[in-house]
């Protein structure tokens, strides 16, 4: 295809992609207004609270928070369209031992993200909420602001399953051979690093919410490694010279 073809095919791709995006953040509004998302969210609060409800100091804040999270509700709901958009575009250039590999990792990420959201919400949220909240208690009255929670949420529940992805992004780079398992075992302590400054700005500060994000981006690191390995093997038989001898010869005495 032409360069000028390519430019055309993409600018179509985003623009579907926008249209998409402009529809899910609709359908998110309605989800958030009239199927208590809102209350989900807020759930994990409310042990915590001395008053009945979250509170706001500006009138407009209602009526924003709603708009942002059904911004972030449409993201989500668009991100399958968006990536098929994106898979439609890339996937011509690729061989068809790679789209073996990437298709099947990207419904495995699929998994992993909800994974990631489900253990943030239940185990990891309320024991930062417990954490924090502990402080001062005799001098301090909480009164929790509805943005500034929301905000807190969405980043952490949104960080968990980012971080889940892991596995799936080395299945990628391992099915296009820019890593391999030796190179993820020699990094193995640079990663320990990486993982713990990660998980200590992305989780809100407390130690269990941290260690809950350290330890299971650990072992998803070796998982990698594994999968990596699966994938580098399954490379190399693939790329060895068949011992048999080519059809139609004849073997010499």
């Amino acid at each position: 295809m032409p360069f000028l073809d390519h430019l055309e095919e993409l600018r179509w791709r985003i623009l579907w992609s926008l249209v998409a995006l402009a529809v899910a953040t609709v359908i998110g509004f309605l989800l958030v207004h009239y199927m208590d998302v809102m209350e989900i969210l807020i759930r994990p609060v409310r042990p915590f609270l001395r008053g009945e409800e979250l509170v706001y100091f500006n009138p407009a804040t209602p009526f924003f928070v709603t708009l942002k999270l059904s911004l972030v509700v449409g993201i989500l709901l668009a991100f399958p369209i968006v990536l098929y958009q994106g898979w439609a575009f890339f996937s011509p250039a690729l061989e068809a031992d790679e789209k073996k590999v990437i298709i099947p990792s990207l419904y495995f990420g699929l998994a992993l993200f909800c994974a990631g959201v489900a253990m943030a919400y239940f185990w990891v949220l309320p024991l930062a909420l417990r954490f924090l909240s502990g402080f001062q208690q005799a001098f301090l009255e909480p009164a929790i602001e509805v943005g500034e929670y929301l905000g807190f949420v969405v980043r952490l529940l949104l960080a968990f399953g980012i971080v889940f992805e892991l596995p799936v992004v080395v299945m990628i780079l391992s099915a296009m051979g820019l890593i391999t398992p030796q190179f993820l075992k020699e990094k193995r302590r640079h990663a320990i690093v990486a993982i713990t400054i990660l998980a200590s700005a992305l989780t809100p500060g407390d130690i269990a919410s941290t260690f809950l994000m350290i330890a299971p981006m650990m072992v998803l690191y070796e998982v990698s490694i594994v999968l990596s390995r699966l994938i580098h093997r399954r490379r190399e038989e693939k790329l060895e010279p068949s011992s048999e001898p080519p059809p139609g010869t004849v073997e010499m005495s």
